[in-house]
């Protein structure tokens, strides 16, 4: 399923795209299931999504810039609004009406844990649901949106998994867990979530203390990680001291090969630390992951029997079902 991106089950789904700051500078271009769209804010601090392009002459309007809460073109000026109507053009007579298909073509968009979402079908489904998002007792610290040169099935995959800890993580804090993965027993999580609880005993360095809260070299993390279709992961950390690190990871297709990636985390802590600090120490473990994905080219296949898995892999094989059930190819699946 070498281009899964373009199933038509994905634009069905919200999908995160940029951080609500990023707005805040101008238009911005993504590429989201190979369509080209544009987000800006409009003259009500709206947030609008369309094809990236303009009417007039197709003109790339991710290059052109915002005048008082207008899109404007940057080949002839035209200006777009609130909803993406066409609201001025610079060479036409302003006492004629304005060509009816002048208008963006717009996508539905939200705004939600600080992100900007889109979602390309005509309805659109359901967020994931992160209930700390509206606990007073947490706040909620957002990562910027990076570009991967990984497929978002590998990137899910890999969320999914412990597994590599040891391996990929020695430099932040893999090394201390042991290498046998125990008995994962998967189960329906809070909120919609889809996947398994379980112990690990990290590193605790120095970048790392500030986020446990902990200076001993070793901290215990409770923690349960489960998935909602189609690549939202939740990995919720729990340490002995009662801190909560609930982190949202979303990737999202560009195309096949090539997928948009951020995180979202809520901490129950008193603010001593810096947002930055908070989240620094996970940045550093999205980097690791980022260096191994993007070494691994082409696209995670579906098909039961094209990887080999053993019971440590249990999650990120049943994600890989689910999946292959919203594209309609679970059959397929179970067969192959």
């Amino acid at each position: 399923m070498s281009e899964f991106h373009e199933h038509h089950a994905l634009r069905e789904h919200w999908h995160a795209v940029a951080t609500e700051h990023e707005l805040l500078g101008g238009p911005v271009g993504r590429t989201v299931l190979g369509d080209s769209l544009v987000l800006y804010l409009d003259e009500n601090g709206e947030a609008v999504a369309a094809e990236d392009r303009c009417p007039h002459r197709e003109a790339p309007l991710s290059e052109g810039r915002i005048e008082d809460g207008r899109l404007v073109c940057p080949y002839h000026g035209w200006s777009f609004g609130a909803g993406g109507r066409c609201a001025r053009i610079p060479s036409a007579d302003p006492s004629l009406p304005l060509p009816r298909n002048g208008n963006l073509r717009t996508v539905h968009v939200t705004r939600r844990y600080g992100l900007v979402w889109v979602c390309l079908a005509d309805v659109p489904g359901e967020l994931p649901v992160i209930r700390q998002d509206v606990d007073p007792a947490f706040r909620r610290i957002n990562s910027p949106v990076e570009h991967w040169q990984a497929c978002a099935l590998r990137m899910t995959d890999n969320f999914l998994d412990i597994a590599h800890f040891p391996w990929v993580h020695t430099g932040t804090f893999g090394n201390s867990q042991r290498t046998e993965v125990g008995r994962i027993e998967l189960e329906m999580l809070d909120d919609g979530y889809f996947g398994y609880a379980y112990d690990v005993e990290a590193e605790n360095p120095l970048g790392a203390t500030l986020v446990s809260g902990q200076k001993t070299s070793t901290v215990l993390r409770r923690m349960t990680t489960g998935f909602k279709l189609p690549f939202a992961v939740r990995s919720t950390i729990l340490y002995e001291t009662g801190l909560e690190h609930i982190i949202l990871l979303l990737s999202t297709p560009v195309d096949a090969v090539r997928s948009l990636f951020t995180f979202v985390v809520w901490r129950n802590d008193d603010f001593r630390v810096s947002a930055e600090e908070a989240i620094a120490f996970d940045r550093m473990i999205g980097a690791e992951d980022k260096r191994m994905l993007e070494r691994i080219p082409g696209v995670l296949p579906l098909t039961s029997r094209a990887l080999a898995s053993t019971q440590s892999d249990k999650a990120s094989t049943a994600w890989r079902l689910q999946f292959a059930k919203l594209l309609g190819l679970s059959q397929h699946y179970n067969e192959d």
